[in-house]
């Protein structure tokens, strides 16, 4: 369970809890890309993972080296929306090969312009970068989904915004594919503002609101979601194709209305 899951959970009263079920994966079944790195190199891997013996990965994680920790940490956790994953590049010792995520004039698209292009499907439905930078798929179509359902949901009642967010988590990791191109999986952080067309009208927050906004009617409420993305990324001058994302809401806030 993440800390916004056990965060949205705790403001639930005890009968609205549903009971928690740890995701597992069954570790024989588990497709691991370990990248041959440098001395002085931050350690860490890729992995493809299944939750059922035989069945396709469903999951692609990134798990790295916390030397101050002496431990590894899941460091990144993606929903696959398509189970086929691109032909990684692997050495004659079966090591696959990382490549830079960001400033990589070898590719198509670095980590830096595929975030602002996913931050920009939720932002206009991706007509300025968004569906210049992605192909069409089902990751990218259902980000560009939320943006045109929701935007329109409160009609001439209220507006949505959608709009970039600092990113604490600017770690971005590559993985080179046989065609030349890369795997790269990184994070992003936007908001959603909802707010009244006009005063007298109120926002009533949903009981999975209640951790942060505890059941008080606001004017607005801007909420913060953390994101991880992954996408195939071409060497060549074409379209990228995001696989999966995957967002959890970590804040929500906004003025309550005037008593």
């Amino acid at each position: 369970m993440s800390i916004s899951d056990y965060t949205e959970t705790e403001g639930l009263p005890a009968a609205d809890r549903k009971p928690y079920k740890p995701w597992s994966y069954d570790s024989a079944n588990a497709e691991l890309y370990i990248p041959r790195l440098e001395a002085g190199q931050d350690r860490w891997f890729a992995a493809a993972l299944s939750d059922q013996k035989g069945k396709a990965p469903s999951r692609l994680a990134v798990f790295a080296e916390r030397p101050q920790h002496k431990r590894w940490e899941m460091v990144s956790v993606v929903d696959l929306d398509s189970q086929k994953l691109p032909d990684i590049a692997l050495d004659r010792d079966g090591y696959a090969t990382a490549v830079p995520a960001a400033g990589n004039k070898q590719l198509a698209a670095d980590a830096d312009l595929l975030r602002a292009a996913v931050l920009d499907n939720f932002a206009t439905g991706g007509t300025d970068t968004g569906t210049k930078v992605f192909a069409p798929t089902k990751a990218s179509k259902r980000q560009i989904e939320v943006h045109d359902k929701t935007g329109t949901r409160y009609g001439n009642q209220g507006t949505t915004v959608f709009a970039g967010a600092a990113n604490r988590y600017t770690d971005a990791y590559a993985l080179r594919t046989t065609d030349g191109g890369a795997l790269i999986l990184f994070s992003h952080t936007h908001t959603q503002t909802d707010a009244v067309a006009h005063s007298g009208l109120q926002i009533n927050p949903g009981k999975d609101d209640r951790a942060w906004l505890h059941d008080v009617p606001r004017t607005s409420i801007t909420y913060t979601f953390v994101c991880n993305d992954a996408a195939i990324v071409p060497a060549k001058a074409e379209t990228s194709r995001l696989i999966g994302y995957t967002c959890a809401r970590t804040d929500a806030s906004g003025p309550p209305v005037a008593s």
